[in-house]
Parts: C-alpha cells; sequence; structure tokens
C-alpha cells in the first residue's frame, strides 16, 4: 500500500483510530473518502478537512452497497478499503439479557466487515494493484472478559482475513489486518477511560508501519504480547489481568 498515492476509503471514520487515521494518510499524500452514519458529522468533517463522505450503515445491506456504488462511480480511481466501522460493548454473559448487545456487536463488527468487502472487491479486483486492510484487535487473540462478543467478532475477522488473503492470491488485491491494542479513545462511550496507548503514539507507529511495506500483519509493539500469548504460554495469565483492572 503506497500512502503518498492511494484513494481510500474508510467506513467509520468520523471519530477515534478511523479518523485519525483518514487525517494521517491524508497528509500522507492520499485522497481519503469518510463513511459514516452521521451526515451532519460527515458534512462538518469534510468543511474542516476536505475529506469527501459517504453515509453509510453498516448494519444495512443495502446502504453499503449504495455506498460502495457512490464512491466507486465519483473516484474510479479508488484502491483500497479499510474496513475500520467496529462497536465495542460489555456484556455480563450470566444474564440472557446481553443478547441484543451480542446481535449489534457481529452485525456491525463481523457481518459488516464482510459485507464491506463483498461491495467493495469486485472493483478492487478491476485496479493494477489494490488493498484491503481489516481490523481486528489484539483481543482477538487474547481476549477481554468484559468484552465477549467483541472478542470474538475480532477473532472471527482475523480467521475471515486469513481465508480472504489465500482466496486472493495472485490476484491484485493485497490483504492486511490492522490490529491495534488497547487505545486512548471513545470505543466504549465518551468519556469512558478505556486506558490504552495514546492515539497520536498510535497512529504514528501504524504509518511508519505502512510505510515500510509491514505485513500481512500490522502490529504495532503495543499489541504484541496479546497477539503471541498464547504461543508464549502468557494468554491465561493476561486474560485474569485484564479482567482484574476491570476493563
Amino acid at each position: 500500500m503506497d500512502i503518498t498515492n492511494a484513494t481510500v476509503v474508510i467506513p467509520g471514520a468520523t471519530s477515534g483510530i478511523g479518523l485519525g487515521l483518514a487525517l494521517r494518510l491524508q497528509q500522507a499524500g492520499s485522497t481519503v473518502v469518510i463513511g459514516g452514519r452521521r451526515r451532519a458529522r460527515l458534512d462538518a468533517l469534510a468543511a474542516e478537512h476536505g475529506f469527501d463522505t459517504v453515509e453509510l450503515d453498516v448494519t444495512d445491506p443495502g446502504s453499503i452497497a449504495a455506498a460502495a456504488a457512490s464512491v466507486t462511480a465519483a473516484h474510479p480511481e479508488l484502491d483500497t478499503l479499510i474496513t475500520m466501522s467496529g462497536i465495542m460493548r460489555g456484556e455480563d454473559l450470566r444474564s440472557p439479557e446481553h443478547i441484543d448487545d451480542a446481535v449489534a456487536t457481529v452485525e456491525t463488527n463481523l457481518l459488516g466487515t464482510i459485507r464491506l468487502i463483498d461491495a467493495f472487491l469486485p472493483h478492487l479486483l478491476t485496479r493494477s494493484a489494490s488493498t484491503v486492510m481489516t481490523v481486528s484487535s489484539g483481543l482477538a487473540f487474547t481476549p477481554l472478559a468484559a468484552t465477549p462478543t467483541y472478542s470474538a467478532t475480532k477473532a472471527a475477522v482475523h480467521s475471515y482475513t486469513m481465508s480472504l488473503r489465500q482466496q486472493l492470491t495472485g490476484s491484485p488485491v493485497s490483504v492486511l489486518e490492522l490490529a491495534p491494542p488497547a487505545v486512548a479513545t471513545d470505543l466504549m462511550g465518551e468519556g469512558v477511560d478505556f486506558g490504552g496507548m495514546p492515539l497520536d503514539d498510535f497512529l504514528s507507529e501504524v504509518v511508519a508501519l505502512l510505510s515500510s511495506g509491514t505485513g500481512p500483519e500490522v502490529l504495532v509493539e503495543n499489541v504484541l504480547p496479546l497477539r503471541w500469548a498464547e504461543r508464549d504460554g502468557t494468554q491465561q495469565q493476561l486474560i485474569e489481568a485484564l479482567a482484574g483492572r476491570g476493563h
């Protein structure tokens, strides 16, 4: 992925990591289209930063299809999809009342990713070189017990990404996976202190990795203990430590 000359669409880029990455890619020289559900927020970001925008809801297949048609018509040079959209909700598995949060999380994080790829991949396959970058999490590899469905969907995104990469072997499409650690954003709601590394530090490390041609997994230093916990024999210890911190 040449971040100095890409044309990128990032559904889920109106805040947090998505917006930060959109700004960094734009600063590097790429054209960035940001997507989200809130038209007023999209318009404000377009006015402030000059982004092109597309309104879409990743839980709505029709919305995704319409957005893909709109973006590829306006930007036939589009060569990169970053599937940033995601939600993270705490769940108490002792209570069946958690099921609504579980369903919403699967719809957004897993099915949203699959549907976005389905919608944009036919176009990306027509390009001479293109990129799909999925977004999983360090919790795909070592789960946070308080957010079980989030962790499970991110594990599924990781697995799906590996299958996608294998199926696209020999095609023009490169498949990357960004697996963030805990990053200081509003992922769990405004004002919720999730801890984690500062957003700017995370973004700087990600941009450096992308510029160096890293792949297929984009892993900052902070996520490595989670990524390799099972291999290193530290997984249960980390699961208990995460649970003990009450994150």
